[in-house]
């Protein structure tokens, strides 16, 4: 390493926030980079650990910490250090396909893993200098279309344009395949693109890749729903592979007295996707989406979607939050039994939740709560929620805890907007039983010895489709690992990193 003792001589300077009763005015980004001077010195911080956790993404304890694209992170980090950005991006690309993605909504499962966190001070700021580096390269133009000069004569078709399906795009036409990729949407990017707000993920981000993809021979069609305006035997028939990366799009829906006649309870996905959508399309003044405008609003779910809520229903201008979660609040700090490098099983306040305690002046979160019964008025408008405190007790058949309810812990709220956060349970039903494919327990696709491979010939799947609901990273790098498998089928081997 360059500068050994880097860790030793700076602290950890991340990039500064625009203050939350700013940023709520607008759906823009809101983080101010540092300079280039001062991301140098952030990069080495990077210490010569040895055993770089950072970049192992190591199984433990029921959790992932490390990288899942295995990123070069001590390699990069200690060029970036030295000043040699475009040969720091070059380390940075052999492994990360979009580190301007990544390196604005990964929850770093790195810097969870980082030594210099784990075991002297706090970690590395390794995902704003992916993203340094990434941007770098942009503005320099370092990162630009290099289309093919020879192509192979085989044609793949990829369907849906979220994260694992442009990485696989990506790859494989680099490789010189003809690629067509299927978007349902009307504009490509999958939950990239409808599923994060704009304010985490800034969309003509997406755009920019999208069109640097097209530049160098992608071919997408939008507006094509793949078992409806196409069917999977044409696909098949028109094509030697087929790649499904559709998501996992079937919501966890909630079971309570009131659910199915009160109006006014909305999936997360929806609400978000059509805020976004009315976003790019008029600045949200064609009113085409579902408002919290001066609604009591209340979110089932204490994750990152529930979490996105919070922040959208803030700018809509709602009249007051409450965000639902069943589980126990995690501790301030690790506890003894969750030890460095395990991913940190601690609290923490996000973006939205920081909003929601900058507007109403008290975090949203309930903790042990759940909705017990939806109350309506006479015209069938959502009125009130009734919650309910949880407890926990094992459960004599398997060990595991669940949650009971707390006798005589109801409370009435008022409620006109009820979002459902509770996660998906597999991919969309209608597109698996047009496929005929193999389902897991777990409602994902069922693949062949674990790979990516379905048991349809020429079919393959990946993604939250195949591996379950999970994070952009694993999308990427499930992306990355169908192509060659993909590459492999078709050519007899492959070129392309496992």
């Amino acid at each position: 390493m360059g500068k050994i003792t880097g860790f030793m001589e700076y602290s950890r300077q991340a990039s500064s926030s625009a203050d939350p009763l700013t940023r709520i005015q607008n759906f823009n980004e809101f983080h101010s980079p540092v300079s280039a001077e001062t991301r140098q010195e952030q990069a080495a911080r990077c210490m010569d650990c040895g055993v770089p956790f950072c970049q192992s993404c190591l199984h433990l304890n029921g959790a992932y910490s490390g990288c899942p694209l295995h990123n070069l992170i001590p390699e990069w980090n200690d060029l970036l250090y030295t000043g040699a950005w475009e040969a720091a991006l070059s380390r940075l690309l052999k492994t990360a396909s979009f580190p301007e993605f990544t390196g604005r909504v990964c929850p770093a499962l790195c810097e969870a893993a980082c030594t210099c966190g784990g075991l002297m001070d706090d970690a590395v700021t390794i995902r704003e200098n992916e993203l340094a580096l990434i941007e770098y390269g942009f503005a320099h133009q370092l990162i630009a279309p290099r289309p093919r000069v020879s192509r192979s004569d085989k044609k793949i078709a990829v369907i849906g344009s979220g994260p694992a399906g442009l990485a696989a795009a990506d790859l494989l036409n680099r490789r010189g395949h003809q690629v067509t990729v299927y978007e349902k949407a009307d504009r490509p990017g999958g939950l990239l693109m409808y599923g994060i707000p704009n304010m985490k993920l800034d969309k003509h981000v997406i755009e920019r890749r999208v069109n640097l993809m097209k530049a160098e021979g992608v071919q997408f069609l939008l507006g094509v729903e793949v078992g409806t305006d196409v069917t999977p035997a044409s696909l098949t028939a028109e094509y030697d592979a087929v790649l499904l990366c559709c998501g996992a799009q079937n919501p966890r829906d909630l079971s309570v007295k009131g659910r199915e006649t009160a109006k006014g309870v909305y999936f997360a996905v929806d609400f978000l996707s059509q805020t976004t959508k009315s976003l790019l399309d008029s600045d949200l003044k064609d009113g085409q989406y579902i408002s919290a405008q001066d609604k009591h609003v209340i979110i089932v779910g204490g994750g990152d979607t529930g979490n996105d809520c919070c922040a959208t229903a803030i700018r809509h201008g709602c009249r007051s939050l409450v965000q639902l979660e069943m589980m126990p609040q995690p501790p301030l700090q690790r506890s003894d039994t969750n030890p460095w490098p395990e991913w940190p099983r601690i609290a923490k306040t996000d973006y939205g939740q920081q909003e929601a305690i900058a507007v109403f002046g008290h975090d949203p979160r309930l903790y042990e709560t759940t909705v017990k019964e939806l109350l309506s008025d006479a015209d069938g408008q959502l009125k009130e929620a009734v919650i309910v405190s949880l407890a926990f007790k094992p459960d004599p058949a398997t060990g595991r805890m669940i949650p009971y309810e707390v006798p005589g812990s109801e409370k009435t709220l008022p409620c006109e907007l009820l979002l459902i956060a509770c996660g998906f349970t597999g991919p969309a039903p209608a597109l698996i039983n047009a496929f005929e494919l193999q389902t897991a327990p777990s409602s994902a696709v069922q693949t062949i010895d674990g790979g990516y491979a379905t048991n349809v010939p020429k079919v393959f799947a990946a993604g939250d489709m195949r591996r379950g609901q999970s994070l952009v990273v694993w999308a990427i790098a499930e992306g990355r690992a169908a192509a060659a498998a993909i590459d492999e089928y078709l050519m007899g081997y492959t070129c392309l990193a496992k």
